[in-house]
C-alpha cells in the first residue's frame, strides 16, 4: 500500500522533515522511500497524511533501490496502534475461505 507520510525528527546534520511514501505497511511498521539514508537503529517521528495519527519508529534496515532511491524498513516505537487506520490479521490466522454455494442438479 502506497500512502504519504511525513518523516521528521534530529540527525547529525540537524532537523529534517520530508514527506515520503510507503511502499509496504504491517501492524508493526512498514517500509518507507525516503530521499535521505538513515542509519540502521536510528528513530524519527512520522505522520499519517491521511487521518492526522504521529508515531514515533525506528529503522530496522536500509537497501538501495534501483532508481538510486533509499527503502527503509521501520517498526513502531510508540503509537503505532491503527496508525495506518487498517485492520491486519492477527498472527498465524488462517484466511477466510470463501464459501461457493451449491448448484441444485
Amino acid at each position: 500500500m502506497s500512502m504519504r507520510v511525513l518523516v521528521y525528527g534530529d540527525c547529525d546534520e540537524g532537523i529534517f522533515r520530508y514527506w515520503a511514501k510507503s511502499e509496504s505497511v504491517s501492524a508493526h511498521g512498514g517500509v518507507l522511500r525516503l530521499e535521505s539514508t538513515m542509519a540502521v537503529g536510528q528513530t524519527f517521528n512520522v505522520a499519517n497524511e491521511h487521518n492526522g495519527k504521529k508515531a514515533t519508529a525506528k529503522i530496522v534496515a536500509v537497501r538501495s533501490g534501483k532508481e538510486g532511491d533509499v527503502h527503509a524498513s521501520f517498526e513502531f516505537v510508540e503509537g503505532g496502534e491503527r496508525f495506518w487506520s487498517m485492520a491486519f490479521p492477527a498472527a498465524g490466522a488462517k484466511p477466510l475461505r470463501k464459501l461457493v454455494p451449491r448448484v441444485a442438479e
